[in-house]
Formats: structure tokens, C-alpha cells, sequence
């Protein structure tokens, strides 16, 4: 159940500190008196230190491109308030050998601290939980006000922090003992590509990841980066309205090849379509030819087609070892199903397809090409089927995204431990955390070393093989 409170005023933050705040990348602000625990208050953005300082003076040069952007963004006409913040603790700072510690974990310069507490005579380390408002609040701006009444008071629930319970106490945990970054090298990336994430979605998307990694942001179910925004278009392409036109056939076919090679596949360019061609042939990981129908359905001649134009292009021996697939909408008629299960061809829609490239997006790796290979036939008993293999490709995503979740499940089980710890320990807690499936010891270690990897970098593993926890996998 979460607490109700009521909120009547806001303190005055610099708005670079609210930023860094709301992004989660810091939980602290330097106030001018004590703050008492579950103290509560909107945060209403100032554009200077109380007229103390200038950016450069105050934040040291890797933050100051943030700050510089963000500050142009503040209104002399209107001020906007989206966050509220609870404290959490709160210690004086008087020491200058502790605000140099500070300072080198921090986007604070150290002068700017010294000269801070040499004016006020004291100053205070606040530490705050950071929720969004509701709705966001605006009104006029008030100029040298610690605390600024509010409109009208507003009713919030502690819900959706910033930061998750885990990494906020890292956060608090790495702060209040004045720990360095444990990644330093990634915060600096950040930094360095925070003005490229204005324009270029990549930057944008590998921002995002770095937040998250760094436990800035808590962790959700991957999205798709805008420059793949292509993916959505597969099945629209593919189920044209009007059957017959070439361009619509030929874009088609293009986004076929990219859907391909995107999931690992690579083709050879000389097969793409045209009078007398092969619409598609991929030679790795195993050798596939294939047509692309677009329309209402697929004509009643593609499998021939198929047959003639691979055989002819490829020779017969490698034209029977090939996968051989087409691509188009509807259902197959009995007479294009009759020839597909002769011949040995699969048939699937578009939107499978889509569904495969999605997959991949949101899970790069997650779809290998190896084992869908066998997903591209039936087999009951000892006898094996083909045509339309839509729900067969459906099964195989279903066990991915199993697969996923039981991932997903350990990670959690190690993150609950809140500790380092071994197999003996972790195989107990998972048999104890109500598991989507039985594993065997072995089995469980197996996967908790593919999580542990630099590649995947959901957990940690020390030297004498004890897992620990760096960030979630969130299954969608």
C-alpha cells in the first residue's frame, strides 16, 4: 500500500540538479539548512545557485553541456515543476578534506563547494527519493525564495520512484561512504554523447542503455531504436491491397533481404528478384532460396515458380538441400499446400516474419538461426510436413521468450540475495523462489556464467565463482 501525501510547497533547486535528479545519475542536492527524514516538497527549478554562482564556477566541465542546454530551456515567464522529491537523510558538510571526497563523486567542482560553505557558513547533503508529478504544475516565476507555496496543494503517492529500491540504496550506500563510480569510463561516454542524443537516435538509444547499466534509470522491457522503425512496415509491405503492382512487389522483396540479413543471414546480392530471377538466396548459415509474394494471396503458381527459378540458378543438388521458403499473406490453397508438401517448402506470412525481426531487435541474439532452421518444417512421429509453418515459427518465439524469462527469473534470484553469492546458495534460493522451471544444479550455474559474461553483462562473477547482481533483464 502506498502512503498518501500532501504537498503544499516546493524548494528552490537549480534546474542542472533537478535534471541530474530525474535521469536518476544523482540523489543528492546541497541545501542551506536540515532536512528532517520524509520531509517532503515539489522541486521548482532555479536558473542559477541563488545568484551564487556561475554554471562553469559550480559544475565541473563534463556536466556543464548539460547544464548550458537545460538552462536555456527555463521560461522568465512561467516556471514548470514535474518532480517531487522525499528526503531521505540529511548531514552537514563543514569539513573541506570531506567536500574534496565529495566533489570526485560528483558533478560539484571542489571550489565551488568551498566557496559555497565559506558564504553560508554551513551547508547540508540532502538525500532525496525523486518521484514524477502526476501532472506537471506551472506557475509564475518567485526569484530568491528557498521554499515557493505552491498554487493549490496536490495530493501524491509514493509510486514509481526515479530509481528502484536496489539501485537507490547503491546510490545512497556509494555516496555516504564517498565511494568512487565503479564506471567512470561509461559516465564519460555519456557525457561525451549527451548533444549527439538531440539528433541521432542511436546516441539517443545508447544513452538509454548506459543509464540503465549505470543504474540511472531502472531497467524496461527493451524497445526497438527508431533507425529500425522499418521493422514495422514488413507485414504492411507484404499484404499490399492491390496484387499485381511491381513497385509494391519489388519494395517487398527489399525489405525481405534487409529482414533477413538483419537476423543473420547472409545473402547473396545477385539474387533479387527481376525477370527470370531468384528473389532471394542465403548462403549462411545454411543455403535458402526463396520467393516474396506481396498481395491479397499467394498465386496458385509460386511454388513452381520457386522450383523452376531455384533449380535452374542453383542446380538441382543444392537447390533439394536448400531451405526453400515463400513469403507472402493469407492461407495457402490446397492446391499451393498439396505442392509445398511434395516439394519440401515452407510458406510463412509477413507478420511472422515481423515478428522474428522483432524479436532480434529487442533481444539481439535472442533468435539463432540454427535451431529455427528446424522450425521451418513439422515433424509427427517419423514423418515430416511443410507448407504453412506460421505456428510452428510462433512455438519457436514462445520458447525464446521462455527461455528469456527463465533468465530473467535468476537474475532476480541473485538480486534478492543482496550479496555476492555461490551455486549452493543461489540453487537453494531458486528452488525456493517458485521457478518457471526445475534445473539441475549444473544447469543453473551453466546459465548463471552465460548471464555473468562481458557480453550479456546482467551479473557479475568474481574469481572464486560467486555471482552477483548488475542489472535487470525485463522480459516484455
Amino acid at each position: 500500500m502506498y502512503n498518501s501525501i500532501s504537498l503544499d510547497n516546493a524548494l528552490s533547486v537549480p534546474y542542472p540538479d533537478i535534471v541530474a535528479l530525474s535521469q536518476g545519475r544523482m540523489i543528492t542536492i546541497i541545501t542551506h539548512m536540515d532536512m528532517y527524514f520524509g520531509r517532503s516538497f515539489a522541486l521548482y527549478p532555479v536558473n542559477t545557485l541563488l545568484n551564487l554562482f556561475s554554471v562553469e564556477e559550480y559544475y565541473k566541465p563534463s556536466f556543464l553541456s548539460t547544464c548550458k542546454t537545460v538552462l536555456d530551456e527555463i521560461n522568465s515567464d512561467e516556471v514548470g515543476i514535474k518532480f517531487w522529491a522525499k528526503c531521505h537523510n540529511c548531514s552537514q558538510i563543514n569539513d573541506p578534506e570531506d567536500l574534496t571526497q565529495l566533489s570526485k563523486i560528483t558533478f560539484w567542482t571542489e571550489e565551488g563547494l568551498k566557496t559555497l560553505l565559506k558564504q553560508r557558513g554551513n551547508i547540508f547533503l540532502t538525500y532525496l527519493r525523486v518521484y514524477k508529478l502526476p501532472e506537471p504544475i506551472t506557475m509564475s516565476p518567485l526569484t530568491n525564495a528557498r521554499f515557493v507555496p505552491l498554487p493549490y496543494p496536490i495530493r501524491v503517492i509514493e509510486e514509481n520512484p526515479i530509481l528502484d529500491d536496489n539501485n537507490f540504496d547503491k546510490q545512497y550506500r556509494r555516496i555516504l561512504n564517498r565511494q568512487t563510480p565503479e564506471h567512470p569510463e561509461l559516465e564519460e561516454l555519456e557525457t561525451a554523447i549527451a548533444q549527439l542524443t538531440l539528433t541521432h537516435p542511436d546516441a539517443k538509444f545508447l544513452k538509454d542503455k548506459i543509464h540503465i547499466f549505470l543504474g540511472w534509470q531502472p531497467a524496461k522491457p527493451p524497445q526497438i531504436p527508431e533507425n529500425l522503425n522499418w521493422i514495422y512496415t514488413i507485414n504492411q509491405l507484404g499484404t499490399a491491397t492491390e496484387g499485381g503492382n511491381y513497385e509494391k512487389g519489388t519494395a517487398f522483396e527489399n525489405i525481405v533481404h534487409q529482414s533477413l540479413s538483419f537476423l543473420g543471414f547472409e545473402l547473396d546480392q545477385n539474387a533479387k528478384g527481376g525477370a527470370g530471377g531468384m528473389d532471394l538466396y542465403c548462403t549462411k548459415p545454411y543455403p535458402m532460396v526463396g520467393e516474396c509474394k506481396a498481395g491479397l494471396t499467394i498465386p496458385a503458381g509460386a511454388t513452381q515458380e520457386l522450383i523452376r527459378l531455384g533449380g535452374t540458378h542453383l542446380g538441382q543438388q543444392l537447390f533439394n538441400q536448400s531451405v526453400k521458403l515463400i513469403i507472402g499473406p493469407g492461407k495457402p490453397t490446397p492446391q499451393v499446400q498439396k505442392s509445398a508438401q511434395e516439394f519440401k517448402i515452407s510458406i510463412i506470412n509477413p507478420m511472422t516474419l515481423e515478428k522474428l525481426v522483432k524479436l532480434q531487435a529487442q533481444y539481439p541474439g535472442s533468435v539463432d538461426l540454427i535451431e529455427l532452421k528446424d522450425y521451418f518444417k513439422k515433424k509427427k512421429g517419423d514423418q515430416e510436413e511443410w507448407g504453412q509453418m506460421d505456428d510452428n515459427i510462433d512455438k519457436y518465439i514462445k520458447i525464446v521468450f521462455n527461455r528469456l524469462k527463465l533468465r530473467s527469473h535468476i537474475i532476480q534470484v541473485v538480486k534478492n540475495s543482496h550479496q555476492q553469492a555461490g551455486i549452493e546458495y543461489l540453487k537453494g534460493s531458486y528452488d525456493h523462489s517458485n521457478p518457471p522451471q526445475i534445473l539441475q544444479q549444473q544447469e543453473l550455474h551453466e546459465i548463471l556464467i552465460e548471464l555473468s559474461s562481458p557480453l550479456t553483462g546482467y551479473l557479475g562473477r568474481t574469481q572464486d565463482n560467486q555471482f552477483y547482481f548488475l542489472r535487470e533483464l525485463i522480459i516484455d
